[in-house]
């Protein structure tokens, strides 16, 4: 299927329905404005910033205590100070929607049936565990950190915090115990909440050893408030100053909230810190509060009938942005689990059951449904689900004609791609806009998204690094520890100074569409030619024989480009001449003959994050013979067993400290 075929177009009916045209004619009657259409607002909305954004305001209608000075301060990136003056809350936005008797979250995980929580539950549930925690003296600004997975207790605990001004942290607790540490010690958190244990791949895995690790490691922590997630009854295990959530439960209050200033800190995530330690990113509560009500309501198209689920953990940005469906009013949906346990029927089963209205899922997940050759549409009652997003890694071709095929035909899929660093996506779905084979439909509003060649210039119809030229509010207030902001200039602008680049290859087309190409930092630059990873991943993953795979370039200055390839393949298959050839063949006649691989080398697992992604760098970084504990930091890895192979070929390569000789 060619790229830039269209596969879906709204109809008048559709388009008229959604919250972003809805928005459009609410500004061309405010503003005297009129849009030949979704473009057109693209580019009011950038060139217009202050304009935008004081429109964002009044139109989802925000809860202020005290007003605003004026929309923007500052001349350059970074150092731009937003809505200097006012005082709002996140969570008082969330309670804002609240229907007694509706669902607010609905739950089910491995071991777990499902359950629903409603409104009524939830604001008393915040209302007690907030009050706990003023009662053990946190107050805003003090730092709650969590090692929970995705169940309803993390986003009480989450709410109870952000209602006082605390500032909320989480690591999933799949994470490894120095790694969590790595980035908890940085913030000092006052309390812990924490689960006993969790089940994953039918599996059980206690955690209470890793609980007295994390408060032994951690000095300045004096609670912990623990959920018996594994196990029923734990009362007799329990750790000095810890309570239990029920006991926390039991305390009477009136749900209340702190008004804080737009720039009060809401919560630290972290970067996926592949060498040194993870950056801790500070984000604020009117930053993420207009970002999430914009990319949501517009761009996702979620409101108070939806059914919203994204299958993430809690160590991942998109649990973040899940969890802010509530401030639409829609109810969020959580699942705790493997997603591919029992088998890859599990989440469109929880699809069918929940009524999901919208599936949030990762471009790996999809390509795994298509080698499993399940035919979820077929299989299930699917006739609420209307959307489908994808991030994660760029979404092949294939995998956009495996959704329309074996899904739903009438479906709106939506990739969508931005990043940690501002908790949100720059470029992604518009429900007024067709669905192209290949690429994401649009800019999101607000973000004023190029492709910038080395030179700084900006590119149509071709690729370069994926920059923002002007400030969004949801970019990083700080990063924890970095008091000149040394790191954080360097993380963002130290290739073109006042503006932020990403690290992502990508093109912006004609009509607005844009394809993701991959990392920058790990591009192939053969015989002059660059190219990102995502088109040779494209061709090799579509054989039937491979799983995954990884590639990388390790030209050296003065040196010819040496090009390997790694694949994981199928249980059963072996490496041998004829699949060498067809590999390779696939790469010639799909990418291009400059980048077909020198050599292609078997593995049985490729390096990834903890959040999934392939660790492309810090592999190049080791075959290009630096120590492994300056290319990666090995507890930011999922599967750091992974790293033998790489390790082994690497001595090969690089013979006693010489120059690199290929063999």
């Amino acid at each position: 299927m060619a790229e830039g075929t269209i596969l879906w177009e709204p109809s008048i009916a559709q388009i008229e329905k959604s919250r972003v045209y809805h928005y459009m004619r609410w500004v061309q009657n405010e503003y005297a404005l009129t849009f030949s259409g979704y473009e057109a607002l693209w580019q009011w909305s950038v060139d217009h910033m202050e304009d935008f954004w004081e429109s964002l305001w009044s139109y989802f209608q925000i809860i202020q205590h005290s007003p605003y000075q004026r929309v923007l301060q500052g001349d350059a990136m970074p150092g731009i100070r937003w809505f200097e003056g006012a005082a709002l809350n996140y969570a008082e936005h969330v309670f804002r929607n609240e229907q007694k008797e509706r669902p607010a979250i609905l739950f089910q995980s491995e071991h777990q049936s499902l359950k629903e929580i409603t409104w009524e539950t939830l604001h008393h549930s915040v209302a007690s565990v907030a009050k706990t925690l003023r009662n053990m003296g946190v107050q805003a600004g003090d730092r709650v950190v969590s090692y929970m997975p995705n169940i309803p207790q993390t986003v009480i605990a989450f709410l109870a915090c952000a209602s006082i001004g605390a500032v909320w942290s989480s690591c999933s607790p799949d994470f490894g115990t120095p790694s969590v540490i790595d980035r908890f010690q940085q913030i000092e958190p006052k309390v812990l909440f924490t689960i006993d244990g969790y089940q994953y791949n039918g599996k059980s895995f206690d955690k209470m050893n890793a609980v007295a690790e994390l408060q032994h490691a951690l000095p300045t922590l004096q609670h912990t408030i623990l959920v018996p997630y594994l196990k029923e009854d734990i009362s007799a295990d329990l750790p000095e100053n810890t309570i239990l959530w029920e006991e926390v439960l039991q305390t009477a209050a009136k749900l209340q909230f702190e008004p804080l200033a737009f720039d009060h800190p809401l919560w630290v995530l972290y970067s996926s810190g592949t060498t040194g330690l993870p950056k801790a990113i500070v984000q604020g509560h009117g930053g993420i509060l207009l970002e999430h009500l914009k990319t949501l309501s517009f761009h996702s198209d979620i409101s108070a009938n939806d059914r919203f689920f994204w299958y993430t953990t809690t160590g991942w940005m998109m649990w973040n942005y899940l969890i802010s469906g509530l401030l639409v009013g829609a109810t969020v949906l959580l699942y705790d689990g493997n997603p591919a346990y029992p088998d890859m029927h599990v989440l469109w089963k929880f699809a069918e059951s929940t009524k999901m209205t919208v599936f949030g899922t990762s471009a790996s997940y999809i390509t795994s449904c298509i080698k499993a050759g399940i035919q979820p549409g077929k299989t299930y009652d699917l006739s609420a689900l209307r959307g489908i997003g994808s991030t994660g890694s760029p979404l092949t071709p294939e995998g956009f004609k495996w959704v329309y095929d074996k899904v739903k035909p009438d479906i709106w899929l939506a990739p969508l791609s931005g990043g940690t660093d501002v908790c949100s996506a720059f470029v992604g779905g518009c429900p007024v806009l067709p669905v192209r084979v290949g690429e994401m439909q649009c800019r999101f509003l607000g973000s004023k998204v190029e492709a910038y060649d080395p030179a700084g210039q900006s590119l149509i119809d071709e690729m370069g690094e994926l920059v923002l030229s002007k400030p969004m509010p949801s970019m990083p207030l700080y990063f924890w520890n970095d008091p000149d902001g040394k790191r954080y200039r360097e993380s963002y602008f130290d290739v073109y100074p006042g503006i932020w680049r990403h690290g992502d290859w990508m093109q912006i087309g004609k009509h607005g569409g844009c394809v993701i190409y991959g990392r920058s930092d790990s591009t192939i630059n053969r015989h002059g030619i660059r190219m990102g990873t995502r088109d040779i991943y494209q061709a090799v993953e579509s054989i039937e024989e491979v799983v995954d795979s990884l590639v990388v370039d390790l030209e050296l200055l003065g040196r010819p480009s040496f090009l390997p390839l790694f694949v994981v393949l199928r249980p059963g298959v072996q490496l041998d001449d004829s699949l060498r050839q067809k590999i390779k063949a696939k790469i010639r006649e799909t990418v291009s003959p400059r980048h077909v691989p020198d050599e292609i080398f078997a593995v049985n697992d490729i390096p990834k994050t903890l959040n999934g992604k392939k660790l492309e760098v810090p592999i190049r970084r080791i075959l290009l013979g630096h120590p492994v504990a300056q290319a990666v930091n090995l507890d930011s890895m999922g599967n750091p067993q992974s790293l033998t192979f790489f390790i082994d070929l690497a001595k090969q390569l690089n013979k006693a400290g010489q120059s690199m000789e290929w063999e």
